[in-house]
C-alpha cells in the first residue's frame, strides 16, 4: 500500500482552493453577441430599411421595422440559449470517471472533483484527467499523443510524470495528482488557442441555399432598381423597397433553422441513448451503409457469468483460486468480474498469499499475469486467450488434442473458454503447468435478430467482428440472422482496422468498439460509436457515444439522422421555391406595370410570417427513413423550381384577373398579400412528402405555425390591419384559390419524380 490517500475533509478543503478540476470554456460576453447579431449581412439590411424609412418619413414603416428587428434577435438568441443548455447538459454524460483512494477505500468519482495530492490508479483505456507523478507502475504505457505527437505509446515508471490528456493503453499504476484544471500543463498550452469549429456538410449545404436566394434576389433587385431608375423614380424610396425584397428573398431564420434542426436532432438522439460528438458526423450516419459491429455488449449483454471448470490435473477450487490471484482480484472488465466473483462464491480464496507484481490483460497480451508469494512459495500464474497461454505451457501432444477438443466444444456450444495456468518454479512466464478452463457465457438482447434485420431492410449492412473464437462467433451470427460472409471471427485490432479501412474506400462505414484496442478502427470509419462503458480515451475519439447498450441504440441513431436530413430537405425544398414565387412574380409584375405589387411593410411581414412556419420544420414529423439520406443538389432544385413556377403563374394569374375587375391597386396588394401567405404555407404540406399530403400531415407544432400565420394574414386583411381592408368575398376566394393551385403543386410533384427517376444513378437513392 503506498497510502491511504486524501480523507474527504482534506479533498473538500483543496475542491475550495484550486476549484473544480475542468478547463472552463471561453464564454462570449452577452454585449459582444449582441453586437455581432446586429453586425450579421440581414440584420444591417434591416437596420438600412427602417434607417430609409425613418429619412422618408415613413414613421409607421420604420417603427415596424424596429419590431420585426427586435423579435428576430429575442427568437435568436432564446434559440441559442436553448441550444447551448442542452449542450451542457449532454456534456454531462460524457465526464470523466476516475477511481481515486479517499479515506483509504477505493472508490470512483467524476474527474471533475480530483484536487492535487490525490491517489488515483490508471488502468487500460483511462484518459489522465490531471497532471500526475507516478508512484507505482506495472507495465504502464501512455499515450502522449495528444500533448507530444508521438504516436507511439512511452513506458512510465516510478516517479515519471504524466500531464492531462494522455491515455493507458497497456498496464496499470497508481499515481499522486500534482495539478489540476487551468494549472494543469494542458491547460497552459491551450491558452493561446481559439477554439475553432469546422463547419458541417449540413450547414455548408444550408449556407449554399442561402447564397443562392442572396444571387437571385439581388439580381432581381438590381434589374427592377435599374429599371425604375430609368423612369425617374426616387433613389431613396427605390432603396428602401429594393432592401425589402432582398429581405424577403433571403432566408431571415437560416441560423434558426440551422440551430433548431441539429439541436433538437441531437437532443432527441440523447433521449434514446447516444451522445453526437461531432455534429458533422450525422451527414456520414444518414448515410451509412455498412455497420461493422462488435458481438459483446451490441449483440448481447456483457453480462458474462462463469460457468463449467474443467479442471486438469487440479481440483475446481485450485482453478478458481488462481483465476482469482492471475486477475490479482481486479475487478476492471465483466470477465474478472464474473470470475472473481465465482471464486468468492466458491471459498475458493481462502489461502494466504501476497501479490508482488500485476501486469494486467490487453489488446496484444491477450492474459493478465501475477508474480505471487503462496504459502512461503514464489508463483507465476497467468489466465487469458487459450492459444496464448497454450503457448505458455509445457503440454504434449495428447493433451494439446484433448484441450483444443475441449475449446472447440465450448465454443460450440457458445460458450467462451479462458484457460489458466501456474509456474510454481518462480517468478517467470515459462514451462507453465495448465490447471483449468473457465467457460463463460453471454445472452443475446431480446429482438437483436428483427433490428438487425430492419437495418438491412433500411440500405445497412451488418457485419460482425469479434477476437472470438470461429465456434461462438458462427453461433451467435447464426442466432441473429447473419450468414457467414457477414461473420469475422477471431480479428486481431489491426485487422479490424484494415477492413474498415478498405470498406470505407467505397462505402459509407460505422463501426463499432469498447476498448483501446479499437481505437485505429474507430478513426478509420466515417462514423465511429462508442460503446456504453467503453474506455474513456475510445469515447474521446468516437464521433457518437451510446449511453445504452445493445444495437437497437445503433437503430435509434441512424433513424433520426435520417429525420434530421428529411427535415432539411423539406426547408430547403420549401424555401427556394417560396423565395423564387415571391422575387419572380414581384419582378415581372414590376416591369409590366412599372410599380410594386407590394409595398416595404408587406414585405417585412411577410418575411416574418414565413419565417414562423420555417422554424416549425425543425419538429416536422417524418415517415420515410427506409433508405441511407443524402441531399443531391441537382433533385432538389428540380422540385424547388417545378414548384416556384407553378407559384408564379398562379400568382400572375390572379394578377392578371384583379387587373381585368378594375380593383384599386392598394386593394390588389392586400388580395396578393393574402393569396401569398396562405399558398405559400400551403405549400409545405405538399413539400414535406412523397405521398399525397393529405395521406400524411406535418406534425402538429407545424400545422399549428401555418394555420396560425394563414389566420393572421386572414385577420389582417379583413380588419385592415398593416394593409388595406378586403371584403370577406374575396378572402374566401383566395383561400379556395389557394387550395386549386395546391392541387396542381401535387401534380408537379409527381412530373419532378418522373424526371428524377430518368436522372437516377444506379445504387443511388433519392428522396422522392
Amino acid at each position: 500500500m503506498i497510502s491511504d490517500g486524501l480523507t474527504s475533509e482534506e479533498a473538500r478543503k483543496k475542491l475550495e482552493k484550486y476549484g473544480f478540476n475542468k478547463i472552463d470554456e471561453k464564454k462570449e460576453n452577452f454585449l459582444r453577441k449582441v453586437f455581432h447579431w446586429f453586425l450579421s449581412p440581414i440584420s444591417l439590411m434591416l437596420l438600412g430599411a427602417a434607417s430609409l424609412s425613418l429619412f422618408s418619413g415613413k414613421k409607421f414603416d420604420f417603427y415596424f421595422i424596429l419590431i420585426l428587428i427586435l423579435i428576430n434577435f429575442f427568437v435568436a438568441f432564446w434559440q441559442e440559449r436553448k441550444a447551448d443548455n442542452a449542450i451542457k447538459k449532454l456534456q454531462e454524460h460524457l465526464s470523466v470517471k476516475v477511481n481515486v483512494k479517499r479515506d483509504g477505500k477505493w472508490k470512483t468519482v467524476d474527474s471533475s472533483n480530483l484536487v492535487p495530492g490525490d491517489l488515483i490508479r490508471l488502468n487500460v483505456g483511462d484518459i489522465v484527467s490531471a497532471d500526475v507523478s507516478i508512484l507505482a507502475a506495472s507495465n504502464l504505457f501512455i499515450n502522449e499523443a495528444v500533448l507530444t505527437g508521438e504516436s507511439l505509446p512511452q513506458e512510465k515508471k516510478d516517479g515519471d510524470k504524466v500531464f492531462s490528456g494522455a491515455f493507458v493503453v497497456t498496464g496499470q499504476g497508481e499515481a499522486r495528482v500534482t495539478a489540476t484544471g487551468k494549472n494543469t500543463y494542458f491547460n497552459k498550452t491551450l491558452l493561446a488557442v481559439e477554439k475553432s469549429e469546422k463547419r458541417s456538410i449540413l450547414e455548408t449545404d444550408i449556407m449554399l441555399i442561402a447564397k443562392f436566394l442572396a444571387l437571385l434576389s439581388i439580381s432581381a433587385v438590381t434589374i427592377l432598381t435599374l429599371f425604375f431608375l430609368l423612369r425617374g423614380e426616387k433613389i431613396l424610396e427605390l432603396t428602401t423597397i429594393a432592401l425589402s425584397l432582398i429581405i424577403a428573398g433571403i432566408p431571415i431564420s437560416l441560423p434558426t433553422v440551422i440551430t433548431l434542426i441539429i439541436s433538437l436532432g441531437v437532443l432527441s438522439l440523447a433521449k434514446k441513448g447516444s451522445i453526437v460528438r461531432r455534429i458533422s458526423s450525422l451527414e456520414d450516419l444518414a448515410n451509412v451503409d455498412l455497420l461493422f459491429t462488435d458481438k459483446t455488449g451490441t449483440l448481447t449483454k456483457n453480462e458474462i457469468q462463469a460457468g463449467k471448470i474443467i479442471p486438469y490435473g487440479a481440483s475446481e477450487k485450485d482453478v478458481l483460486f488462481f483465476s482469482f490471484l492471475a486477475e490479482a482480484g481486479n475487478e476492471t472488465n465483466p470477465i474478472n468480474r464474473a470470475i472473481i466473483k465465482r471464486a468468492k462464491e466458491s471459498g475458493s480464496i481462502e489461502q494466504d498469499y501476497k501479490i508482488i507484481n500485476f501486469i494486467p490483460a490487453d489488446s496484444e497480451r491477450k492474459r493478465s499475469t501475477t508474480y505471487a508469494v503462496v504459502g512461503g512459495e514464489k508463483i507465476t500464474v497467468s489466465s487469458g486467450a487459450p492459444q496464448i497461454i497454450e503457448s505458455l505451457c509445457d503440454l504434449s501432444d495428447d493433451q494439446k488434442i484433448v484441450l483444443r477438443k475441449d475449446i472447440q466444444s465450448a465454443a460450440d456450444e457458445g460458450h467462451r473458454a479462458i484457460l489458466v495456468a501456474v509456474n510454481k518454479s518462480g517468478h517467470k512466464e515459462e514451462k507453465m503447468k495448465l490447471v483449468g478452463m473457465i467457460l463463460l457465457s453471454d445472452t443475446l438482447y431480446p429482438g437483436t435478430r428483427k433490428i438487425i434485420r430492419f437495418l438491412e431492410d433500411s440500405g445497412m449492412e451488418v457485419r460482425m467482428v469479434t477476437g472470438d473464437h470461429r465456434g461462438i462467433a458462427q453461433k451467435i451470427g447464426r442466432e441473429v440472422g447473419l450468414m457467414e460472409k457477414q461473420i469475422y471471427y477471431e480479428v486481431l485490432p489491426g485487422e479490424k482496422y484494415q477492413l474498415v479501412k478498405d470498406a470505407s474506400l467505397s462505402r459509407v462505414v460505422a463501426v463499432t468498439g469498447d476498448g483501446i484496442n479499437d481505437l485505429p478502427a474507430i478513426r478509420a470509419a466515417n462514423v465511429g460509436i462508442a460503446v456504453r462503458n467503453a474506455v474513456d480515451a475510445l469515447k474521446s475519439s468516437a464521433d457518437i457515444v451510446l449511453l445504452s447498450s445493445g444495437i437497437s441504440t445503433i437503430r435509434n441513431v441512424v433513424i433520426e439522422s435520417r429525420k434530421i436530413f428529411s427535415r432539411v430537405y423539406t426547408y430547403s425544398v420549401y424555401r427556394i421555391s417560396e423565395s423564387f414565387r415571391v422575387i419572380i412574380t414581384i419582378s415581372i409584375l414590376g416591369l409590366i406595370y412599372h410599380k410594386y405589387p407590394l409595398v416595404p411593410v408587406q414585405l417585412l411581414l411577410l418575411a416574418l410570417l414565413n419565417d414562423i412556419p420555417i422554424i416549425s420544420l425543425a419538429f416536422n414529423r417524418v415517415k420515410d427513413v427506409s433508405k441511407p439520406r443524402k441531399i443531391k443538389t441537382r433533385e432538389r432544385f428540380v422540385l424547388s423550381s417545378l414548384f416556384g413556377m407553378v407559384g408564379v403563374i398562379n400568382s400572375l394569374l390572379l394578377f392578371f384577373i384583379m387587373i381585368k375587375l378594375n380593383l384599386s391597386w392598394d386593394y390588389i396588394q392586400s388580395i396578393f398579400f393574402l393569396k401569398l401567405v396562405v399558398s405559400g404555407h400551403l405549400l409545405i404540406y405538399v413539400a414535406h412528402t412523397k405521398n399525397l399530403w393529405y395521406k400524411f400531415l406535418p406534425s402538429k407544432e407545424v400545422i399549428a405555425a401555418t394555420f396560425g400565420t394563414q389566420t393572421l394574414a386572414t385577420m389582417f386583411a379583413f380588419f385592415g390591419i398593416f394593409i388595406p381592408k378586403i371584403s370577406i368575398g374575396w378572402i374566401i376566394f383566395v383561400w379556395i384559390w389557394s387550395i386549386f393551385w395546391m392541387q396542381i403543386s401535387e401534380l408537379a410533384k409527381k412530373v419532378s419524380s418522373k424526371i428524377l427517376n430518368k436522372w437516377k444513378n444506379s445504387g443511388e437513392s433519392s428522396f422522392f
